[in-house]
């Protein structure tokens, strides 16, 4: 059910206690110690128990939060109140750990993908402490809810053009300046690989480009890899393979609910947002495996599989905002399967040479219960993606080290940025947990709002 944060606890609340695994409960009344020790409650991540006062009466919840082993997504275990509480009001009686990710937790559970189903009816208050920023969560959720909306929606309703309206209607929320270039214009401005990877499709290719914030200030750039819909192209997928390609503009997705937290957050920054949108489609005029492609940036590339259509799209993408030499250039796709085989959905790797970059998306990923681990750029695997013909293959053909050789690969299209981190996400949950059901997720981007706020300021 939908939650309000409110910053004042009002009369008739009822209390909720965060009870750590087998921590103290000391701070409890005695009825909810009672009731807890009858149901075997021992502050199990994501276990809600409601209990009664002396008279019958609900008195009150008790939210498991695990334990500090069980790992940082614990602390958004919160989630789970709001599908466990009845609506009506409440107040966080005792937080042992983080206030801020608690209240965020609970508004983070309470998503419900809603385009096509019934609107919820409830609702849920909850107030929060003083030293919580209830505006800050809300930006936060917001930019969230965007992201897994953005995922959820099937192809159909979710296209190239339908993105492209989704950022223009992000835009105008802003006051955003949103320019697109569409189908065989993309070839007269020199993005042959985004206008090569799409052209297959009834919906024309597009580079859309956002740009918000004043002209002077530190220059960030978010690039999002936005392929509404990945058959694999002639190289085709499994039929198995592609029930989940809808979410294969998760990158996209993410940026987008990224750059939501930092135009609502009023950030000073120059935001630019760039969403090559195509769909990985096939037909006559599909591009073919052992075509060679021109690319923005003058590099040749042989391609030895057209499944490996993000980087290319990508990498014209990645091209063009290096020209203009962004302090801060951060890309996000759902790009490679051997990310998945190394680290599973529920952590997405980065790379990046700059160590000081790296250090900061660590401690942010952290902070915020948003995981992340860094991989290497490792330079000797570069080789493997030499071609003979051209100046470059888009596939390594032993397939080994591929969330690697696929950075590898996209570095070569970056040189000016003074910074610059690659995040290959898998944008999907894939079980129900307190603070996400099923469905698509974001990844990353909680992190890369606090290292941001805290970089440039407000």
């Amino acid at each position: 059910m939908p939650v309000e944060l409110l910053s004042k606890q009002p009369s008739g609340a009822l209390p909720i206690y965060l009870a750590s695994k087998n921590g103290s409960d000391a701070a409890w009344p005695a009825a909810a110690r009672e009731w807890a020790k009858l149901q075997d409650f021992s502050g199990e991540a994501g276990r809600v128990l409601c209990f009664p006062t002396d008279n019958g009466q609900l008195g009150g919840a008790l939210c498991g939060m695990g334990a500090s082993d069980d790992g940082g997504l614990t602390a958004l275990s919160s989630g789970a109140l709001a599908r466990a509480l009845p609506a009506g009001d409440w107040y966080f009686a005792d937080v042992p750990g983080d206030a801020t990710l608690a209240a965020l937790g609970t508004m983070l559970g309470a998503y419900s993908f809603q385009r096509y189903g019934k609107k919820p009816t409830r609702a849920l208050r909850v107030a929060v402490d003083d030293d919580v920023d209830a505006a800050h969560v809300g930006r936060i959720a917001d930019g969230v809810f965007l992201t897994r909306d953005l995922i959820n929606t099937p192809t159909n309703d979710m296209g190239p053009a339908q993105l492209e309206e989704a950022v223009r209607t992000l835009g105008t929320r802003f006051k955003a300046k949103v320019e697109v270039t569409t189908g065989d214009a993309l070839l007269k401005a020199s993005f042959p690989m985004i206008h090569a990877v799409g052209r297959a499709s009834d919906q024309a290719p597009r580079l859309i480009d956002l740009t918000w914030g004043k002209s002077g200030s530190p220059k960030v750039t978010l690039v999002g890899k936005g392929v509404c819909f990945d058959t694999g192209g002639l190289d085709i997928k499994p039929a198995s393979n592609m029930l989940l390609m809808k979410k294969d503009m998760g990158g996209a997705a993410n940026v987008l609910g990224l750059a939501s937290m930092l135009m609502a957050a009023k950030l000073d920054i120059r935001l630019r947002v760039l969403i090559p949108a195509v769909e990985n489609a096939i037909a006559g005029n599909a591009f073919r495996p052992s075509d060679v492609l021109q690319s923005r940036k003058g590099i040749t590339v042989e391609i030895g599989n057209t499944d490996a259509e993000g980087r290319l799209v990508l990498a014209d993408a990645l091209a063009l905002a290096d020209e203009e030499s962004p302090d801060l250039l951060i890309d996000m796709a759902t790009l490679t399967g051997a990310a998945r085989v190394a680290l599973g959905p529920e952590v997405p790797p980065f790379f990046t040479d700059d160590t000081a970059l790296a250090f900061d998306i660590a401690t942010a990923a952290e902070a915020t219960a948003d995981p992340l681990w860094r991989l290497p750029l490792y330079k000797p695997y570069a080789a493997r993606l030499s071609s003979k013909i051209a100046d470059t293959n888009n596939v390594n053909a032993d397939g080994m080290a591929g969330a690697v050789t696929a950075a590898l690969f996209l570095s070569k299209f970056v040189e000016k940025a003074r910074s610059w981190a690659h995040f290959d996400i898998y944008g999907w949950s894939t079980a129900d947990r307190p603070h996400c059901p099923v469905g698509g997720e974001a990844q990353g981007i909680r992190a890369l709002e606090r290292l941001l706020t805290r970089r440039f300021g407000a």
